[in-house]
């Protein structure tokens, strides 16, 4: 059986040291960037490798390329292959927010590059020590493959293709920072204009799981109104918590939808780039 959306704690459970699967740990704190290595090296999912938002899972910054950049299709691969996964590799990724942080990057990451096999931790972190689940401490590496997947470009959109108004551009940052009331992290504060908001964080119950298919479907419906869901594109702060609703949406049974992977740290890189705020 593959998993390609979620896997629960008590599947992951069953395959802790099956060489056909590979766990990443994706812990991460926007403001702390060595937090989630630090506690990975106190505890973590037997058998996982430690993913770097910023070392593995983002390229190279020019300055005007959001603060998390792609990596190109040959780092991914070259990262990939030295994680040790194979065509044939299921991959489980989590982290400490439902996997709306690193995990759901990740896993838009191997979706784009072609494969399927790969599924974030339903609950993360959390839902492993509630289990009351074993952890070990420490680095753990993999033995490297060579990786050669081929990137699917349908499933991003850029700047300009958001600019030109033919799609549904959808904000899954917190509601102040899309009204631009607030912004933390970035030099602007504000919105793309025209963009409707779904916070990334509404995905998830109160017990840190996603939420059913029918009530995320409901979610969803309410933002996108009549529109497929292939034509949406969702945008964050740099292209990692927006892959959580790219998840949400497959989990939903509504795939197809697009990401904006330089989201608004990118969009603000050029001065002349339109910014609304305000409700």
């Amino acid at each position: 059986m593959a998993f390609t959306t979620l896997i629960s704690v008590t599947e992951l459970a069953k395959h802790i040291g099956d060489p056909a699967f590979a766990i990443f740990d994706c812990r991460f704190k926007l403001d702390d960037i060595e937090a989630g290595r630090r506690v990975y090296y106190e505890a973590h999912v037997p058998g996982a490798v430690y993913a770097h938002l910023d070392y593995d899972l983002s390229g190279w910054k020019t300055g005007a390329n959001g603060r998390h950049p792609l990596p190109t299709p040959q780092m991914m691969n070259a990262t990939f292959g030295a994680w040790g996964i194979s065509a044939d590799t299921q991959v489980a990724a989590y982290d400490d927010q439902g996997g709306g942080m690193g995990a759901s990057r990740l896993w838009w990451m191997l979706r784009y590059m072609g494969h399927e096999k790969v599924a974030v931790l339903d609950g993360g972190w959390q839902a492993w020590e509630s289990a009351s689940l074993p952890t070990e401490s420490g680095i753990v590496m993999r033995p490297p493959t060579t990786y050669l997947g081929q990137p699917r470009p349908d499933m991003r959109r850029d700047a300009d293709e958001i600019a030109n108004g033919h799609f549904i551009v959808i904000d899954a940052r917190s509601l102040p920072r899309h009204r631009g009331n607030e912004e933390p992290l970035d030099p602007v504060a504000g919105r793309i204009p025209g963009s409707r908001h779904h916070f990334y964080l509404s995905n998830l119950g109160s017990d840190g799981r996603m939420l059913p298919p029918e009530k995320l479907r409901a979610k969803f419906q309410s933002v996108l109104g009549d529109a497929p869901a292939d034509h949406c594109v969702f945008y964050c702060g740099s292209g990692v918590s927006a892959a959580f609703n790219v998840l949400a949406m497959e989990v939903a049974g509504m795939p197809g939808a697009k990401m904006y992977p330089g989201s608004w740290s990118e969009w603000i890189g050029d001065p002349n780039r339109p910014v609304a705020r305000g409700d």
